[in-house]
């Protein structure tokens, strides 16, 4: 999207570069990426960066806002519903298409957020790599707030691990080995030293959890970093044997379950800004909109894309049973705002803001960012197979001042 940074890049690309950067991202949590990684980072220019940061603060005041519990309680499925929840969601996820305004300027339109964990160690690993084969500009950075590279290790440590010993904190998961994002579980392991561990490997007594380790140690568990998501367990109750993770025990949640569905598509009807788009519940609409070309439905509970309709219409709104769990949010057009080695086929973007909030803290704050760069109708592997300069990324953004 800089002009200058990535004319600068694309004219020094080679694959080569790309090759040995791949090789870096494929070793260095020891196992390689199982998804595809872009040729290139994305250069955010501070005009639409400073947006970025004004839509991450209007919707950072309704999340810390003292009534949002209260408005979010209709979010949590009382079956799902689990015990000792925190004052405040850990994480935080925004995501934002970049699209244009109505005077053609760049402008990002929050599309999803999320109160649960995302890449933190793959999206920083992504940055170091691109640094080390590519030239990027300097000054540009990925991470927020005056935080560096050890800094935001140290960040992480606190907030996951917090005075825990690290062998009684685990990252929590379904099957992590099997999970597509489980590079990223294998650098938080090697970054922190917790233990990844499946919910079929927890053991329980009474009140207490615990895992054996590999030479047959028992090992309390203090803390749980969560990952798994928890209407998708519904799927695996198989393994809900030991515990049914919604009875109290003597663990502390990182990351509480219940922020999952409290920072969802649920928020989306409450926040006014001119970054995100006007969106709808869809048992709460008088009348369908005339205009459903300019509409997405989308299910409040799901994930990467699941469910979601682009091109509506009357009979699909009509056709929904269960109404009170979807959305009609205004569509947003991404824009091709990326220029690649092939002119005829420029890529577009989704930018998702990486932030964490400690217990200490009044509000959450900004620490890193994510981006999904595409060249399809939407963002997502099935709709981007056989190109090239799609898939993970991440945003080098140019210094604000000035």
């Amino acid at each position: 999207m800089h002009t200058g940074a990535r004319q600068h890049f694309n004219d020094t690309f080679s694959q080569e570069k790309y090759q040995a950067f791949l090789q870096t991202v494929n070793t260095e949590f020891g196992e390689p990426c199982t998804f595809r990684v872009a040729e290139t980072p994305v250069f955010i220019p501070k005009t639409l960066g400073k947006k970025l940061l004004q839509g991450v603060e209007d919707i950072s005041e309704l999340i810390a806002a003292p009534n949002f519990r209260q408005i979010s309680e209709a979010a949590i499925p009382p079956h799902l519903r689990v015990p000792a929840e925190d004052a405040h969601t850990t994480f935080l996820q925004l995501d934002f298409g970049v699209c244009r305004d109505k005077n053609g300027e760049l402008t990002p339109q929050l599309i999803e957020m999320q109160g649960f964990p995302s890449l933190y160690f793959y999206q920083h690993l992504l940055a170091y790599a691109y640094r080390k084969h590519f030239d990027i500009p300097e000054g540009y950075n990925h991470l927020f707030n005056g935080i560096d590279a050890p800094g935001y290790r140290e960040l992480m440590r606190k907030v996951i691990i917090g005075d825990s010993k690290p062998e009684n904190v685990i990252l929590l998961e379904i099957e992590p080995e099997k999970q597509n994002t489980r590079i990223d579980f294998w650098g938080t392991q090697k970054h922190l030293g917790l233990k990844v561990l499946c919910l079929s490997k927890l053991k329980r007594e009474g009140r207490d959890l615990y895992y054996i380790d590999d030479s047959g140690k028992k090992i309390g568990v203090e803390r749980i970093y969560n990952r798994i998501i928890f209407d998708e367990l519904e799927k695996r109750s198989e393994l809900l044997k030991e515990w049914d993770l919604i009875s109290e025990v003597n663990a502390e949640w990182v990351g509480h379950p219940n922020w999952f569905f409290r920072i969802s598509k649920h928020s989306l009807p409450f926040i006014q800004s001119e970054f995100v788009p006007d969106t709808l519940f869809l048992d709460q609409i008088k009348s369908i909109p005339d205009d459903l070309e300019n509409w997405v439905l989308k299910p409040l509970f799901s994930f990467s894309g699941q469910g979601v309709k682009i091109n509506i219409t009357k009979e699909d709104i009509e056709s929904v049973t269960d109404p009170s769990n979807f959305i009609l949010q205004k569509k947003v057009e991404y824009v091709a705002s990326i220029k690649t080695l092939n002119p005829l086929e420029p890529a577009k973007c989704e930018i998702r803001m990486m932030m964490v909030w400690d217990k200490d803290w009044e509000k959450p704050r900004l620490v890193n960012n994510l981006i999904r760069m595409s060249k399809g109708e939407m963002v997502g592997v099935r709709y981007n197979l056989g190109k090239d300069w799609v898939g993970s990324s991440v945003g080098f953004f140019e210094p604000m001042g000035g």
